[in-house]
């Protein structure tokens, strides 16, 4: 893909490099991934990356190296544990169930990926966002809700439903969401809930509805079997990208 070969050079002039890093929570080895341009001298924001229900892979790692060529920090968190990679996606659902059915836990594995990134080398701990895909876009939402000091996350076909929406009034930063308008896995009754919960808490908020994408539009191995309900979309990967990159500079300055 054009876009793939066009990151790796841009990535290559920056002298872009990457390296898994672990941490730990309540016990639990977490091993997230880091990427960074090793030729800055100055701190650098750092952007959290949110894996999707099938754990980090090769496409987050891609994402966080496209990150740091916009001249951030790009550090993909571990939630489910080092080692722990669903094959399928039926091990997928019941890794991913683990977290979705106790809010508390995700929340605090989320919590715990920050307060490392606010510790790395080469970061600025006060500017600090989040991004995240399918299950890691409900995961920056509910790391917001938590009262956590993001200055700002953005969800990629993210679910949007939360066990107690009056916790919107804990949100410091801003919030994007870019959502699929036919992603059948997040109803319009859903959409509308949210929209509500931010309107009720006051939250500086952008809600982007792609028409015709359904789940998983930004992720190529999703396939382009639309009536399926997740399929890759190159234009609603491309416009998607694009309002994420306006908002972290709106959020991080030049």
């Amino acid at each position: 893909m054009i876009g793939l070969a066009l990151s790796a050079i841009i990535a290559t002039s920056l002298q872009v490099a990457g390296s898994n890093v672990t941490y730990q929570h309540a016990g639990t080895t977490l091993e997230g991934y880091v990427a960074k341009d090793t030729s800055w001298k100055d701190p650098r924001p750092v952007v959290l990356i949110v894996h999707d229900w099938n754990g980090i892979d090769d496409y987050e790692m891609r994402r966080a190296r496209e990150i740091a060529s916009l001249g951030y920090i790009g550090f993909a968190i571990d939630i489910y544990g080092k080692g722990v990679r669903p094959k399928n996606a039926q091990e997928s659902a019941a890794e991913a169930g683990k977290y979705r059915g106790a809010p508390d836990l995700f929340r605090a594995r989320l919590k715990a990926g920050m307060e490392f990134a606010q510790k790395m080398n080469g970061a600025d701990p006060s500017k600090i966002g989040a991004m995240g895909y399918c299950f890691g876009g409900g995961g920056v939402l509910e790391l917001a809700r938590s009262g956590a000091p993001v200055l700002g996350v953005v969800s990629f076909h993210g679910s949007l439903g939360t066990k107690d929406p009056t916790e919107a009034k804990n949100i410091k930063g801003k919030v994007l969401v870019l959502h699929g308008a036919d992603d059948p896995f997040v109803p319009d009754a859903q959409v509308a809930a949210f929209m509500k919960e931010m309107r009720d808490a006051s939250v500086d908020y952008q809600f982007v509805s792609y028409g015709g994408a359904v789940h998983s539009f930004t992720e190529p191995n999703a396939g382009s079997n639309k009536a399926s309900g997740a399929a890759y979309d190159a234009n609603a990967d491309k416009r998607s990208w694009s309002a994420m990159r306006e908002f972290f500079k709106e959020l991080f300055g030049k």
